[in-house]
């Protein structure tokens, strides 16, 4: 808890980094800028970023055309060139070259913050190991803004990004999250999300509790908060669901202790009857055991069978 006499003022920023607001004419410090655009709405650009994109020498953008059309509704005219997963290597030097000409170079993705399941990861590497500043423009981030909403705990989270489209791949990324006890962020395509929650509710367990926020920002923004199984269920059900971009929020894993010899005799009469994964789900909700626990141990077993 910050005290009232503790509270900071905001400070004034430094070594040229002043909103070229305040100067217009004034051209900023050769730097690479990592500018943060909508992910909706844009009246959700910042000033700052509206600032740095008109006087930078280059804008590298993932989409020109998609971005183009972003400048254009928001009045800013500033050199375009594509930035991509595909050309980002061969992008690099010249890029070096540019600001070791002292020019401004900013980064963007399509929305929201760059780097964030976007390219730019190298660049933003090689730029710093060159020696040249590396500058960020905050602003709106989608898994970031997801969170904020889903009144799930905030404390500890972490982002995953997109899990893998093949499912035998998605589960076993899944079976080592299943057990985090963090707050967990994922994007998922909208062709994918039924079968992504099906998948979640049938390794994390259906009644884990969850949120899945859609078109943040948007027209048509929409949050669901339900368990697991019953967003899976919707989702297979409503078209509109699978519709935009898609955030999905997902409680951790609730810390419950229980008798290691209690699951082990549980897991031996269920192994008797069941199949090796069946039996350790069954063994888990029995003990209130973390499924990936109680299923490695019902392997044990079996390979000792």
């Amino acid at each position: 808890m910050v005290r009232r006499h503790e509270r900071t003022r905001p400070t004034r920023l430094q070594s040229g980094a002043e909103s070229v607001a305040n100067d217009p004419k004034s051209p900023l410090p050769a730097a690479l800028y990592v500018v943060a655009t909508p992910i909706g709405n844009l009246a959700d650009l910042a000033p700052r970023a509206r600032d740095v994109l008109s006087h930078s020498a280059l804008v590298l953008a993932e989409d020109t055309r998609h971005t183009g059309q972003m400048f254009a509704a928001c009045g800013i005219s500033a050199q375009l060139a594509s930035l991509h997963e595909h050309n980002e290597s061969q992008r690099i030097p010249e890029i070096l070259e540019r600001l070791r000409r002292g020019e401004a170079i900013a980064l963007v993705s399509d929305a929201g913050t760059p780097l964030v399941s976007d390219p730019g990861y190298r660049l933003v590497h090689e730029v710093a190991a060159a020696g040249f500043d590396v500058r960020p423009v905050p602003g709106a981030c989608a898994a970031i803004a997801a969170l904020s909403v889903a009144g799930l705990p905030s404390d500890r989270f972490s982002f995953e990004g997109f899990l893998p489209a093949r499912t035998a791949a998605r589960r076993t990324r899944l079976g080592e999250l299943a057990d985090a006890s963090r707050t967990l962020i994922f994007y998922e395509a909208p062709h994918r999300l039924a079968e992504t929650l099906a998948d979640l509710a049938a390794v994390f367990g259906a009644d884990r509790r969850a949120v899945l926020a859609r078109e943040l920002t948007k027209l048509f923004e929409t949050v669901y908060r339900d368990t697991l199984a019953n967003l899976a269920q919707r989702a297979a059900q409503d078209a509109d669901m699978q519709r935009g971009e898609i955030v999905i929020v997902v409680a951790g894993a609730q810390a419950v202790s229980s008798d290691a010899s209690e699951v082990r005799r549980v897991l031996e009469v269920l192994l008797a009857q069941l199949p090796v994964r069946q039996a350790a789900e069954l063994a888990a909700q029995i003990t209130q055991t973390a499924p990936n626990a109680a299923y490695r141990l019902a392997l044990e077993l079996k390979a000792r069978d």
